[in-house]
């Protein structure tokens, strides 16, 4: 059958060579320039390593290196980090949701020191201070921060009693397990900072809960009563010792008074019989006016005769007599 259709001859343009070869270096003049940026933000801290070995750190910003022989490793030094103990966040948000397993279970269960068995979670906040330490020092850092930690704090709770690590020696435990980590870190040099060891929920296991409850319960009620207690001595005895210590005063205020009054009489005493050894028939005339001066404003009625009368008997009114003021 013959071929009704024409046939047509396709002929590929001639590229110049030398264009081929400029889009070439340009290409790889990108790559280049592309692999050899990079940018470290503001939280992190850059690593480079040339051919496998450590040669510098780099601060947030923009920075080059050598495309191919030199890599870049972020190390987040101002991010707040965490690990959790005996449990696991599934879902963080305003209603977190936890998860407990096996495994979780395993590392939460411990000794105390008093030979009773508690059940502890707890977190730890850290921080990577020195990034070359954290990446070069030990390896599998991370791991190994977990058995340190895991293991001062069942060193730590076993040095205390059951009632220390449920109740009132929580908050001085978690400060002293911080503190020996920080200590280890230091000493394996792991390149972390530990901010804060917090225990988020410390319990007897299941089995013996209620009874632990109530023994709580127990000691809550005596904080209860002692606190009450020292209320009652605290509104009694300071309002005793202050009744007491104003009676003291108003005794010793009294007594200087009337040391001081005896004093005075004693001392004018003295003045006045000076003044009457130096002038008898003056001062006694004198004391004698001062006298009568004091006692008759006292007197409602006075009744005065004179002395040259003589052959009268006086008429008197000598009944009781309101004198009007």
């Amino acid at each position: 059958m013959a071929n009704d259709f024409p046939t047509m001859d396709f002929k590929m343009p001639k590229v110049n060579p030398r264009y081929v070869k400029m889009g070439v270096t340009l290409v790889i003049i990108v790559i280049l320039i592309a692999s050899s940026v990079y940018q470290i933000q503001p939280e992190e801290a850059g690593i480079i390593l040339r051919l496998g070995k450590f040669v510098r750190t780099t601060e947030p910003g923009l920075h080059f290196k050598f495309p191919g022989l030199e890599k870049i490793i972020k190390v987040p030094v101002q991010r707040q980090l965490k690990m959790e103990f005996g449990f696991r966040t599934e879902k963080p948000g305003i209603r977190t949701e936890y998860a407990v397993t096996q495994s979780t279970q395993k590392e939460s269960v411990m000794l105390t020191g008093d030979l009773n068995v508690v059940v502890t979670e707890w977190i730890v906040q850290y921080r990577i201070d020195n990034p070359y330490n954290y990446l070069f020092k030990i390896r599998d850092v991370d791991y190994t921060f977990r058995c340190m930690t895991e293991a001062v704090v069942r060193k730590i709770v076993g040095d205390n009693s059951v009632d220390e690590v449920l109740t009132i020696g929580r908050a001085r435990i978690a400060l002293q397990a911080q503190q020996e980590l920080q200590n280890l870190c230091d000493l394996y040099e792991i390149g972390i900072n530990v901010s804060q060891l917090i225990f988020q929920d410390v319990n007897p296991p299941d089995p013996v809960k209620p009874s632990f409850n109530e023994v709580n319960e127990a000691l809550q009620e005596k904080e209860r009563k002692i606190n009450e207690a020292w209320s009652e001595y605290n509104q009694i005895i300071p309002k005793a010792e202050g009744e007491a210590e104003q009676a003291i005063r108003a005794a010793e205020g009294y007594a200087t008074e009337r040391v001081n009054n005896a004093q005075g009489d004693s001392q004018r005493f003295i003045d006045v019989y000076r003044e009457y050894s130096r002038a008898p028939l003056v001062t006694r005339k004198r004391l004698y006016l001062e006298a009568i001066e004091a006692i008759l404003p006292n007197i409602y009625m006075k009744i005065i005769f004179d002395e040259e009368q003589k052959n009268i008997l006086p008429l008197l009114n000598l009944g009781k007599k309101e004198v009007e003021k």
